[in-house]
């Protein structure tokens, strides 16, 4: 059941979820990998939307030259560990959900343990050999995977099902080069306000998913466009996986 205090917190969201679909976003727990430009935005929306648990995992500290992307952290923020300061931020936004905030770099060894029993993994990271580390995590676990990135003035995005959709190997099966990219603030609050978007869709279980679709943000032209995508049978990944996911889990 709604609290007094929820059903007043989320009044206006439960209008269009319902109170069915408000207590699918309280009992839901939702991984996200990044505590940076894509991922303060995404944590930000979803913990005023009411997902139950959030797990964010980071191992960087705050920077001066973070500030311009990434609005978790503050000025006074410089020097702290960043999982420190998005916990902070986001109990002061929600003191009504449940943050775990993870000090550590995600690698082979430790990326099952971390994801656990989350009902999503998103993926707000800065380079593709984690990104492909939490796509195989996604795909054996059978939860989905909501990939964004960017790149200055650019982005995209898509949500891969396992069982229904193309995996992130399917869709870029090599990594591009290592770079320092250039980013301005925008882009990172675009590109993850449809990761959010996406995310709550999915525990809902409304609406159109970017399901077999990679979204296209160029914000120079202030267009958008999307490719149709297809799962490839030889994919090491997921080629020979047939699983399929429907919702949120059960609790």
């Amino acid at each position: 059941m709604l609290s007094a205090r929820e059903l007043d917190r989320y009044k206006r969201q439960i209008l269009l979820f319902g109170e069915e679909g408000q207590k699918r976003l309280n009992s839901a727990h939702i991984f996200i990998a990044g505590a940076g430009g894509l991922g303060s935005p995404i944590s930000i929306y979803l913990a005023v939307a009411g997902i139950g648990t959030i797990t964010v995992v980071d191992k960087d500290v705050v920077e001066l030259t973070n500030l311009n992307r990434q609005i978790l952290h503050y000025d006074r923020d410089i020097g702290k560990k960043k999982t420190a300061s998005a916990e902070e931020k986001l109990m002061a936004i929600n003191p009504d959900i449940r943050i775990r905030a993870v000090d550590t770099t995600i690698d082979a060894s430790n990326v099952s343990r971390l994801v656990g029993r989350a009902d999503g993994i998103v993926d707000a990271m800065d380079n593709f050999p984690t990104r492909y580390l939490l796509n195989e995590t996604a795909v054996k676990k059978k939860i989905p995977f909501f990939h964004g990135a960017i790149r200055g003035l650019y982005g995209q995005a898509t949500t891969i099902i396992p069982g229904q959709t193309p995996c992130l190997r399917c869709i870029f099966p090599n990594a591009p080069p290592k770079e320092v990219f250039p980013v301005v603030g925008v882009t990172p609050a675009f590109i993850g306000m449809i990761q959010a978007t996406e995310v709550l869709k999915f525990l809902v279980g409304d609406g159109k998913l970017l399901k077999n679709r990679l979204f296209l943000w160029d914000g120079l032209e202030a267009h958008a466009e999307e490719i149709a995508m297809e799962k490839n049978p030889a994919c090491p990944v997921c080629g020979k996986k047939e699983q399929k996911i429907t919702g949120v889990k059960k609790r």
